[in-house]
């Protein structure tokens, strides 16, 4: 079960495991999970409690190898019951919208279930298959990662002070990770662009505007119109990464996506009170290696990507993927290659992603400096994809995860 053991400091024993994870995030339960299935120990830490984290709002686009791997390790959550499949997606440009069937291109579906969601189906499995989680700690550091016996040391949510030793230390702390800290300087790359541009994102409750998501681009910019419930929905449009939310009311804001989404079509949102606001800034990051001695980093620790390409979530289930068999090998086996070559199989991938959502980020998204050439490049772009067989293939082969 979770635990939250309440011992004093000079009382708590060190605590050995197999693996201990840094991140209790969907990577980090997701590891967990698959682990404890082969008969391996081991430990999750997270500075967040459960309730903060079921309560942020993340990406909800999940591809069909994510679905599989929460279905097939028997997690038992609400993913096929009250998750949406999504067919095909539609591109909006010139006040039209163009409809992408994934189905027809690639033979393959996307679903519509949102992070913490996925987040919490994970938490209620671990707890119903008795793994060890550490919730609400704090002061947490890493050690020795350069050893086959690396730690990690942290306070409890009682005041304990605790320590962990393990074969391997996972990082899966998220994009201000501590864990991929421990990486010196000197062995590890940063890989690093900025956007000059940001989300400002809104939850409002009305019916859908779309049984699909909608990614528009305008002459007022960006607008992504998705959804999270039969009424409760998810939509987005460009702004300055320096805008203030409190800033705009929602009169202005259901302007701007009216403006956003209008054309000769007619199209037009479905209106309701907006029930939270936020101003998400986009980049793309990458650390190579993502692993180093005794430690290895998975998710959001070793990449982001800007949430364009609905990747995020998806990028960091492909880590665990390729990880878990990897550890198995070593733990169970004494084989090391698998682990050897993590780093770079995940890698592969992740730069494959890195490109489509720079891609796609860019073809949809205007900026001050952009020039008219530009914007009928863009357009020119958007011609080339929804109006070819192949050009909606490879949208689609992309989007809903590659299969090679």
């Amino acid at each position: 079960m979770s635990q939250n053991p309440a011992q004093p400091a000079s009382a708590a024993p060190l605590l050995e495991t197999q693996v201990a994870i840094v991140g209790a995030g969907p990577a980090g339960l997701m590891l967990a999970h698959l682990l404890r299935r082969e008969g391996l120990e081991t430990i999750v830490i997270e500075k967040r409690d459960p309730e903060t984290i079921r309560a942020t709002h993340r990406a909800g686009i999940l591809e069909a190898g994510t679905v599989d791997m929460l279905v097939d390790s028997g997690v038992d959550g609400r993913v096929l019951t009250e998750g949406h499949e999504h067919e095909g997606t539609s591109l909006r440009f010139e006040g039209r919208s163009h409809h992408i069937d994934f189905q027809e291109a690639v033979g393959r579906s996307v679903r519509l279930y949102p992070q913490n969601e996925v987040f919490w189906d994970l938490k209620e499995a671990s707890e119903r298959d008795g793994g060890t989680v550490f919730w609400s700690v704090d002061d947490v550091a890493v050690h020795d990662v350069e050893s086959d016996r690396p730690g990690v040391t942290f306070v409890d949510a009682e005041g304990a002070a605790r320590e962990i030793r393990c074969r391997i230390l996972v990082g899966a702390d998220g994009s201000r990770s501590v864990c991929r800290k421990a990486i010196p300087e000197d062995v590890r790359t940063d890989h690093f662009t900025e956007y000059p541009f940001a989300w400002f994102g809104i939850l409002c409750q009305a019916p859908p505007s779309h049984h699909e998501l909608i990614y528009t681009r305008s002459e007022s910019g960006f607008a992504l119109i998705s959804q999270r419930s039969d009424d409760v929905q998810r939509m987005y449009f460009q702004c300055d990464p320096t805008e203030d939310p409190d800033d705009w009311s929602d009169e202005q804001i259901w302007a701007r996506l009216q403006e956003c989404v209008s054309g000769p079509d007619g199209f037009r949102l479905q209106e309701g009170p907006i029930i939270d606001k936020t101003v998400l800034p986009f980049r793309s990051y990458v650390c190579e290696p993502l692993r180093h001695g005794s430690l290895v980093l998975v998710g959001d620790a070793g990449h982001t990507v800007p949430p364009t390409g609905a990747k995020g979530l998806n990028l960091a289930f492909c880590d665990v993927r390729v990880l878990a068999p990897a550890l198995v090998a070593l733990l169970r086996d004494g084989d090391e290659r698998p682990l050897a070559g993590y780093s770079g199989a995940a890698l592969e991938r992740v730069w494959k992603a890195q490109n489509f959502s720079y891609w796609v980020t860019r073809m949809l998204h205007s900026s001050s400096e952009d020039s008219e050439f530009d914007s009928r490049r863009q357009l020119g772009e958007l011609h080339a994809i929804t109006d070819s067989p192949y050009g909606r293939a490879y949208f689609a082969d992309s989007y809903t995860g590659w299969q090679a």
